[in-house]
């Protein structure tokens, strides 16, 4: 078993649209706004960018992300990872009752040195701690898209 690769699997119910999410979570640059675990998005050009990210552990993971698939009409955001992080992440938003599921997944290898050399006591850790910043995440989301709600 490689103790740096990780597939990671998040599900969130959202009381919006899929359109909606949609719009929301392909503007990359806007998450620092409403996710406090990513702290900054460069934009290198219209498909790329640098992503820094810390959750509650004391390291930061930065990683470019490239767009590979942006299609509203299937729901999927798809983005190729490469940094301290080599992969890919990919949103799938789909219709749910009165709002959407916004299913989000991620398959990457952990690159950085720091965490590869704790990679097997590490392992429980780091997987909290990304559970962690995915449940602040849909928490930024929720508060966002009901500040949309009031503001129509």
């Amino acid at each position: 078993m490689d103790w740096s690769h990780y597939c990671f699997r998040s599900q969130w119910e959202l009381p919006a649209p899929p359109a909606v999410v949609h719009e929301v979570l392909e503007r990359a640059e806007d998450y620092p706004r409403w996710w406090p675990q990513i702290r900054e998005v460069r934009r290198i050009d219209d498909t790329t960018g640098v992503i820094t990210v810390r959750s509650l552990l004391p390291y930061d993971l930065t990683f470019t992300a490239r767009e590979v698939r942006r299609d509203r009409a299937a729901g999927v955001l798809e983005i190729a990872i490469s940094g301290d992080l080599d992969g890919w992440a990919r949103w799938t938003i789909t219709p749910h009752g009165a709002g959407c599921l916004a299913r989000y997944e991620q398959v990457v290898d952990v690159s950085k040195p720091l965490l590869r050399r704790f990679a097997v006591p590490g392992r429980p850790v780091f997987r909290a701690n990304h559970r962690l910043m995915m449940r602040a995440g849909r928490r930024g989301l929720l508060a966002l898209l009901a500040g949309r709600r009031q503001a129509v």
